[in-house]
């Protein structure tokens, strides 16, 4: 059976980026395919990583390359936004440098010389979920830029037995969904940047029987302002939002407001600047 097949019998692979072009796509069928969960090191001609597994599992690994006028960023964000829509947690996620070498990514992980790009233009996540059947799917989505400019994306999705043990991926954390990031403008009224896909997305998770909404606001400290000041616009921007939010029809009393304003640095560069957080938290 082909791995689109195996995949989509439950959870089939996210929607392709529309912006993207398939170069090829494979079948993946192993008992022991290296999944990693951390950055990659190569020490001795070795990989080596923190957190990594080699798991028994079924899927299709997808190799696209992305269109002149679309970017790699967005093609990782559409991935990112379906993982969010369909609850699964992001078990690891890097950016640039921190993710380790391109080359090793690309000749000794992904087994695939087009993603081999700039060290300092790639990005890498993994996301997990488990079905009504009690099986987990991970999905690993690596993007980079090459040397001449051209931008690729590497996506598996596979499926692993029941009772596979997935780092990162337990039925607590499995509570914990999100985050949305929600960037926003203003002072007195506020613009929010977030899609309707978003807001579904959030109202389909506080749906759920004793969810909790968590804002989480955060702002930069601007050259002109004190800390005190900082911490005043993330709260009254969370303020706005929340009130957005009753309006779709989540009621106050679901939702928490913490204010974090310029006192944590996340090294994300999808979570930086002026931002509320939205997560879900199920009982």
């Amino acid at each position: 059976m082909g791995g689109s097949a195996v995949v989509s019998a439950q959870m089939p692979p996210p929607e392709a980026f529309p912006e993207a072009n398939l170069e090829e796509e494979v079948t993946i069928d192993s008992p022991g395919h290296l999944i990693l969960f951390s950055p990659v090191r190569e020490i001795n001609n070795e990989i080596r990583s923190a957190s990594m597994a080699r798991l028994p599992v079924k899927g299709v690994g997808q190799l696209y390359e992305v269109q002149r006028g679309a970017n790699r960023e967005e093609a990782r964000d559409h991935y990112l936004r379906q993982l969010q829509a369909r609850g699964a947690q992001v078990l690891f996620e890097c950016s640039g440098r921190a993710c380790g070498r391109s080359n090793v990514w690309a000749n000794q992980i992904f087994d695939q010389s087009e993603l081999y790009g700039r060290d300092t233009n790639q990005d890498y996540l993994v996301g997990g979920s488990i079905d009504e059947n009690g099986q987990p799917w991970v999905t690993l989505v690596y993007t980079v830029t090459r040397g001449n400019n051209r931008e690729f994306v590497w996506v598996e999705h596979l499926v692993a037995p029941q009772g596979t043990g997935i780092p990162g991926l337990g039925n607590e954390s499995a509570r914990i969904k999100g985050p949305i990031i929600v960037h926003w403008q203003g002072g007195i009224t506020f613009q929010f940047d977030w899609t309707a896909a978003d807001r579904r997305v959030i109202n389909d998770w506080a749906g759920e029987e004793g969810a909790r909404v968590i804002l989480t606001a955060y702002s930069e400290l601007q050259e002109d302002e004190s800390f005190e000041e900082s911490m005043e616009r993330a709260e009254k921007a969370a303020d706005s939002l929340a009130q957005v939010l009753v309006k779709s029809g989540i009621s106050e009393s679901l939702q928490t407001t913490i204010t974090v304003g310029p006192a944590v640095v996340i090294p994300n560069p999808d979570r930086q600047g002026d931002r509320v957080e939205l997560m879900v938290i199920t009982r």
